[in-house]
């Protein structure tokens, strides 16, 4: 149970972003919106009420690495469905549910609001360079 909780905490480093099941990476890539090929080069920051950040970085063949507020790192796929991005977490264990968000519009620079997998309020920026 440790493990499942500190992989969902793990998940919580995507926050930006995102319990849906969603198509394979391959065809979501082939659908994915303008909006989400910016961030392919860039890094999407997390900032989380207390100050504390996390850093995601999606890359175009529909996988994604992160680092959670605490520092821990994981990584899995990316998918589209619909409107949203969902992120499955394969490491550090894999999380039997996708976090799913709605894909913002804008490029570098842009700021919106999200939720992170536990519903926490998280301002999100999408920053230059990895």
């Amino acid at each position: 149970m440790r493990q499942v909780l500190a992989a969902v905490r793990a998940m919580g480093c995507v926050g930006f972003a995102l319990s849906l099941v969603a198509a394979p990476a391959a065809a979501a890539a082939a659908e994915e919106p303008a909006s989400l090929a910016a961030a392919f080069d860039n890094t999407i920051v997390s900032t989380y009420d207390n100050g504390r950040i996390a850093k995601l970085w999606l890359d175009p063949d529909g996988r994604y690495r992160g680092l959670g507020k605490s520092g821990d790192a994981s990584s899995g796929h990316w998918t589209i469905k619909r409107d949203k991005v969902c992120l499955k977490q394969d490491k550090p264990l894999p999380v039997p549910f996708s976090y799913c968000t709605l894909i913002p519009e804008g490029g570098v620079g842009a700021v919106w609001i999200a939720k992170s997998v536990f519903g926490e309020a998280l301002s999100v920026e999408l920053v230059n360079g990895r």
